[in-house]
């Protein structure tokens, strides 16, 4: 009987393994998806920022969404995240201080401030959309992030295309298998709580 459990439990284990690793190969694979397309907005989804400072990770997508708006592929952007613990500025403000000190004019800017993790950064994003007759948009993020929130922006009928930085703060060969690990392991996993779905 013990035999035939440990058979099972190792069958199992093998079973999730394969499962893990299929998805990191999908998510390794789709970090490339980058559409040179229009849309009404894009949406730069947060990264943290502390006592005001924008966190590098952050600072990089925001820049990609700054070029993005300069070369006239979006009308707009839209920053998303809340307050941080113990934080009197919201991520997203953080975010338009930064634009708009390198000249991005306030009009061009939306934010939102209740967010606190990727699904409801795009949760809180699209109903800024809906409120402004925003149509679609263009979801900035990590090469490695996309997988999972273009999955999340489908799940919230957002129409999205992905646009990931060409320029990451995840640059050593560590630090990127660090967060393909991490993102693997929540897109795999994803379906025991639902923001990460």
């Amino acid at each position: 009987m013990f035999i035939k459990i440990t058979k099972y439990a190792g069958l199992l284990l093998l079973m999730l393994m394969g499962y893990f690793i299929f998805n990191a190969i999908l998510i390794h694979q789709y970090a490339s998806n980058y559409f040179d397309t229009y849309a009404d907005v894009g949406i730069v989804l947060g990264a943290g920022t502390s006592n005001g400072k924008i966190a590098p990770v952050f600072r990089e997508r925001i820049n990609h969404g700054i070029d993005l708006l300069q070369k006239g592929q979006v009308n707009y952007l839209l920053f998303t995240g809340g307050y941080g613990e113990g934080q009197k500025i919201s991520d997203s403000q953080c975010a338009k201080n930064y634009a708009m000190s390198l000249g991005i004019p306030a009009n061009k800017i939306y934010l939102e401030e209740k967010s606190t993790f990727t699904f409801t950064n795009l949760q809180e994003a699209k109903k800024v959309m809906v409120q402004n007759q925003l149509a679609n948009a263009l979801i900035i993020s990590d090469p490695y992030h996309m997988k999972r929130a273009m999955r999340m922006a489908t799940k919230l009928q957002i129409n999205s295309l992905p646009s990931p930085t060409p320029t990451s703060r995840y640059r050593s060969k560590k630090a990127k298998l660090k967060l393909l690990l991490s993102e693997t392991f929540f897109y795999s996993f994803g379906f025991l709580k639902s923001y990460n779905l």
